[in-house]
């Protein structure tokens, strides 16, 4: 050991941080090298405590593997560029870089590299439009239509939207000529600028420069080292051609001339080394050298099923031990070790300590856990100061309340280090996501976890407003079929100028059976509705069929809301047990959870227990997808029946689930005094029927099963909650049995369907519902690649799952695709153990297969899409697609979200078919699901994704055939629209009026976006829909504003169109169905021919004295309009002037 490399024991994870602090007090910059991501994170939140004001800068490491097809994620490629590009330029006075043993160990791209390939523009000066675009393809960005990540930039006109690395933001460049008129960031999300700027600096999004020398240098050692690339070498092609190709970075050292290491970039840095990081650094280059050979190997081979891999030599990207020596020579390092060690030469004792662990006291239920909280707290105080780290502010909150039920007062919340004085004998609360406490020379810190056991964090994220996003992502493509309110279904076939009345007019072309077509006007775009189904029947044009389909299917519609109606009014009218818990067993239990609760959960509860205190049955549906907490919300239900004396019944579709639940709920009560017991077909008969008697003399709290519950053997003392999962899996006769159940007793059904958002809102009245929309614990931890499917990839993450002792999903479209895959498992990976499922197996065998991979007893479960249904395997954290571009967006979502349920690392590989091309619906679903982590956006798009499919089984199986006929959105809006009527008890109307028309106008001006100002499609149309929805002046102006925001200043034609929107708007109010303008004046014919108030109408026509008349039921205005303004503006006086008539403006605006 030299007199600069330092061994530091006794430095416990929370407590390194706190040496850390002091190592930067040097005054020169400190590196920390942590063993992995979440070591890392964990390293930051520490400092957060010990050394706020801290300058801390972050350098992660890839998230791909080495030798991968895919290349890492922008986002993270972009924060390393960040933070190299600040190193290059400098980072004045001492700061601390945290890094992770993977990001050390490779070597990056050099210095003067970096300096050489930044580029500022200030505003006011020259920029050339075509040097820039050069830059931006040589440094790794991607043009696309809406800038949405890192990487991208998108070129509309004038206007140049960049989204460079680092954590700004997107940035907008409004070009004037040759000169940057001005610079603005905006949010990514809504599009919408958020602070000016005078100055722009761009760095590098990726490592690979794409220049002329860099692609020469590539081909030349590519050539060296491989030889003469024949044709079917993607990579090749693509880096000759100057384009990006998936996972280039990988060959890395061939596109530079020398590459460096991160220390080179810190020469005057000390070095601190996280504890057991050499047996991890080594452990980590045999395997890169062993994925090498795998490579050279499978290079090598005939029985290829993929296109040809060839690997980069090991030691060129990453750094060996030798090179790992030369790498920290001359650098002050200090290894930290977490256990004391004998002191000695360059070995020094930190003093700290591994705290407390109350796991024994947890387990018991005699003992009580926080009373022994209490007493710890009590001893440490009298040698120093006590801090307990909380997960989040609320799980500080409620310690607090049950610490003083345990008699100690007087912790007092803070922030930061700073607040805790010296002395002894003070207790502080702070907010620390800390995985274990420590005790060091007066400073004792217990970490929640330590008490309540293990917990499992999420970052507060900003939440996005995802309806933007969503209307842009459901824009329809070309042969998607649409429903026209007035005509039925046809096939939308795009975008059409047609020239009306002299003036351009954008129209949505649409097709009808026989080949008919239809124009309908962009401004009225609010009439079609998605079917929602692929394929459909065209209806005739002009045919009487659909409008009779509508017809029937109204009054059905009626008889549905009207018996919902009903149901919900016997229900209050009856009287149920009022169920509460008491205050401190409540908190103690809630503290217990091991996750920080979100906001919909925490609703959805309290929604329960004020169902339970009000005395009359609940009837609660809670909704939320897989995994996000509703069986917490169950749990503390089922707690507080059981703490208020009666049985609690928890009723599941298949035993696997039941298992399940029965499995969480045992873990979740242990410690407490109730009992749960499980029932069902893989209970022993003898325990069975010591449930039952349980059951029936009381001594059984919770029981949790299958249908098998319901039977009529089973006898129960005091029922008086029944939980149900998934009820639309159940069969009829069961249902029935529920239903008697039902009447008396508090009934909570627990469904993964989501219902789409307009149903929502109608229903609210009838069933009570509750919407977990927000996932748990964030869901990065699930690390999604999309490439072309690789044989060794796939047989080493399929290996590397088993060797962690874990379990893997394998997932095919088809049922004919199995045999295929099933192969491949065979010759490729002969070491795993597989069993096959799917859904045309017998419902005993499926379920004893599904068992037995859930018991551990398989190593792969190769599967059709069934595991998108309720899934819950906690060891299963290895997901791969086979041809997933065959999947629709909200079933990849929920098959992916079927791993990453516990603490370790989840992979989801989504693989396409080798070499061949994707259609750019897919390829938009894959990039999407890519970045969907980032849009928190996952669940309204699965149910987004479902509204197209059609689902929500709220009524009974008779909806789907509903839904069939007259498509999907059309449906939900005539339910919404009937419920609504029936609550205001106003379903007298005249049936032909649904409320479903829209004025037609024309007034001979032109109305479009043009294509030079928003020139991609979907962009477009998204913008008509929302358009389309828009009704007041104030939503107008805000969206023009939006439009001068994103797009550059409004063409006429756009101004004109939210004109005619804003006319349209008057129209409905004022039931005019169509109104025609020219210069001589207007025509206007009502809707249906009725006018709301028949003697407005009159006098509104002898108040024209003479200029207007009346004929075939159309009035005649006469009018001089020479310009266009005139035309707009009259027309827009005449429907105000007859809605004023009408009195629809004053019910309107009062």
């Amino acid at each position: 050991m030299s007199g600069n490399h330092i061994t530091l024991s006794g430095a416990p994870e929370g407590f390194d941080a706190r040496l850390l602090a002091k190592e930067l007090g040097r005054g020169a910059p400190v590196v920390h090298v942590a063993r992995d991501d979440k070591r890392m994170e964990a390293m930051r939140a520490a400092l957060a405590f010990f050394a706020p004001d801290a300058v801390v800068l972050t350098f992660p490491a890839w998230d791909c593997l080495p030798y991968d097809r895919v290349s890492p994620n922008p986002d993270v490629s972009a924060a390393r560029m960040a933070t190299l590009a600040g190193l290059a330029q400098g980072v004045p006075g001492p700061f601390i870089l945290l890094t992770t043993l993977n990001a050390a160990t490779q070597r990056i791209p050099a210095r003067d590299v970096l300096k050489a390939a930044s580029f500022t523009a200030k505003v006011g000066t020259r920029v050339n439009e075509a040097d820039l675009r050069k830059f931006l393809v040589r440094m790794g960005f991607s043009q696309c239509p809406t800038v949405t990540e890192p990487g991208d930039y998108a070129v509309r006109g004038g206007i140049i939207d960049i989204f460079p690395p680092g954590a700004g933001g997107p940035v907008r460049l409004d070009l004037f000529g040759d000169v940057l008129d001005g610079a603005r960031r905006f949010d990514a999300a809504t599009q919408r600028t958020t602070e000016k700027l005078s100055l722009v600096e761009l760095a590098p999004v990726s490592e690979v420069i794409l220049d002329e020398p860099a692609i020469t240098r590539f081909r030349q050692n590519y050539r060296i080292e491989f030889g003469a690339a024949g044709t079917d070498d993607p990579l090749y092609e693509a880096v000759s051609a100057g384009r990006k190709h998936a996972g280039m970075e990988h060959w890395l050292p061939y596109f530079h001339e020398r590459l460096e290491t991160l220390f080179d970039y810190l020469p005057g840095a000390s070095v601190m080394l996280d504890d057991q990081i050499t047996p991890a650094r080594l452990a980590r280059w045999e395997s890169i050298d062993d994925q090498y050979d795998t490579r050279a190997e499978a290079m090598k081979r005939r029985d290829r099923v993929d296109t040809v891999y060839k690997p980069c030599p090991p030691g060129l990207l990453y750094l060996d031990d030798a090179a790992w020596q030369a790498a920290i020579k001359g650098h002050r390092v200090i290894q930290l070790v977490a256990l004391p060690q004998p002191t000695g030469p360059g070995v020094l004792d930190a003093g700290g300590r591994i705290g407390r662990n109350f796991a024994p006291e947890r387990q018991l239920e005699n003992v009580s856990l926080f009373g022994a909280l209490a007493d710890h707290i009590r001893t440490r105080r009298t040698t120093g100061q006590v801090v307990v780290a909380s997960y989040s502010e609320g799980a500080r909150e409620r310690l607090k309340g049950l610490l003083e039920d345990e008699n100690v007062k007087d912790a007092k919340p803070i922030r930061d280090v700073r607040d805790v004085g010296e002395g002894r004998g003070a207790l502080f609360l702070t907010v620390w996501a800390l995985e274990h406490g420590f005790e060091a020379d007066g400073l004792t810190v217990v970490s929640e976890q330590d008490v309540l056991g293990d917990r499992l964090i999420r970052g507060a994220r900003k939440r996005r407003r995802a309806d933007n996003f969503l209307t842009e992502a459901q824009s329809l493509s070309p042969g998607d079929l649409v429903v026209h309110v007035d005509h039925g279904v046809g096939r939308y076939k795009g975008l059409e100028t047609v020239t009306a009345l002299g003036a351009p007019h954008e129209c949505v072309l649409l097709e009808y059976a026989g080949g008919d077509r239809l124009y309908l006007p962009v401004e009225n775009i609010e009439l079609l509705s998605r079917y929602g189904h692929e394929e459909g029947l065209l209806d005739k044009l002009g045919g009487g069929a659909w409008q009779a389909k509508k017809a029937r299917l109204k009054e059905r519609i009626r008889q549905i809301a009207e018996r919902l109606m009903r149901v919900a009014a016997e229900r209050h009218l009856r009287a149920a047990p009022i169920l509460e818990a008491p205050h401190h067993e409540w908190e103690d239990f809630a503290a217990r959870f091991p996750y920080q609760e979100t906001d919909d959960q925490l609703s959805a509860i309290g929604d329960v227990l004020a169902d339970l205190e009000a005395g009359s049955p609940m009837d609660r549906l809670i909704v939320g997808d897989v995994g996000f907490g509703k069986t917490e919300v169950a749990m503390r239900a089922a707690f507080v029946a059981a703490q208020s004396g009666v049985q609690v019944a928890v009723i599941a579709p298949t035993t696997l689930l039941a298992r399940q639940h029965y499995k969480t709920f045992a873990d979740r009560f242990r410690g407490t005094a109730i009992t749960v017991r499980p029932l069902s077909r893989f209970v022993g008969a003898k325990d069975a029927a010591k449930t039952r008697e349980g059951l029936a003399d009381g001594t059984v709290d919770i029981v949790i099963g299958t249908h098998a519950v319901l039977a009529k053997g089973v006898k129960f003392r005091n029922l008086g909650l029944l939980v149900i999962d998934e009820e639309q899996h159940f069969g009829v006769q069961h249902k029935e049995r529920l239903k008697e159940m039902r009447s008396e007793i508090h009934v909570l059904t627990l469904t993964a369907t989501p219902i789409p958002r307009t149903l929502q809102l109608s229903l609210t009245g009838v069933r009570d519902l509750s919407i977990i929309g927000t996932p748990p614990v964030d869901r990065l931890a699930i690390r999604t690649y999309v490439s072309e499917f690789d044989a060794v990839t796939i047989r080493e993450a399929l290996l590397r799952e088993r060797c962690r002792g874990g379990q893997s999903f394998y997932v095919v479209p088809r049922i004919a695709d199995l045999p295929e895959i099933e192969d491949f498992l065979k010759n490729h990976v002969p070491e795993v153990s597989y069993v096959i499922a799917h859904g045309q197996m017998a419902a005993g065998e499926l379920d004893d297969r599904m068992n037995a991979f859930y018991d551990g007893k398989y190593d792969v479960l190769l599967a059709t899409t069934i595991v998108e249904s309720g899934l819950d395997i906690p060891t299963a954290n290895t997901m791969i697609v086979h041809r997933a571009d065959m999947f629709g967006l909200s079933q990849l979502y929920q098959i992916r979200g079927r791993v990453g349920r516990s603490k370790a690392r989840a992979y989801a590989y989504l693989t396409t078919k080798p070499r061949a091309p994707l259609t750019p619906a897919a390829q938009k679903r894959l990039r999407l699901l890519g970045s969907l982590d980032s849009l928190g956006a996952g669940f309204s798009l699965a149910s987004q994704d479902l509204d197209l499919r059609g689902a929500g089984n709220l009524l009974g199986e008779e909806q789907s055939g509903h839904i069939r006929e007259v498509g999907y959105e059309l449906y939900q809006a005539m339910l919404e629209e009937t419920i609504a009527r029936l609550r205001s008890g106003e379903l007298q109307g005249s049936p032909e009026d649904d409320g479903q028309w829209a004025p037609q106008i024309n007034l001979g001006v032109p109305v479009l976006i043009p294509e030079d100002y928003v020139p991609d499609l979907d962009v477009r149309l998204g913008l008509y829909r929302r358009l389309s929805s828009l009704t007041t002046k104030v939503e107008l102006e805000g969206f023009a504003a939006e439009l001068i925001d994103r797009f550059g200043p409004l063409p006429r034609e756009v101004n004109t169109l939210l004109l005619v929107i804003r006319i349209k708007g008057m129209c409905r109010l004022a039931q005019i169905g169509r109104l025609d303008a020219g210069p001589k004046g207007a025509t206007v014919q009502f809707h249906n021919d009725k006018f709301p108030n028949p003697a407005g109408l009159v006098e509104f026509l002898t108040a024209e004295r003479g200029a207007a008349r009346v004929k075939d039921n159309k009035i005649l205005l006469t009018r001089d309009w020479a310009t266009e303004p005139d035309r707009i503006k009259g027309a827009f006086a005449i429907a105000r002037d007859l809605a004023d008539k009408a009195g629809t403006l004053k019910k309107k605006a009062g």
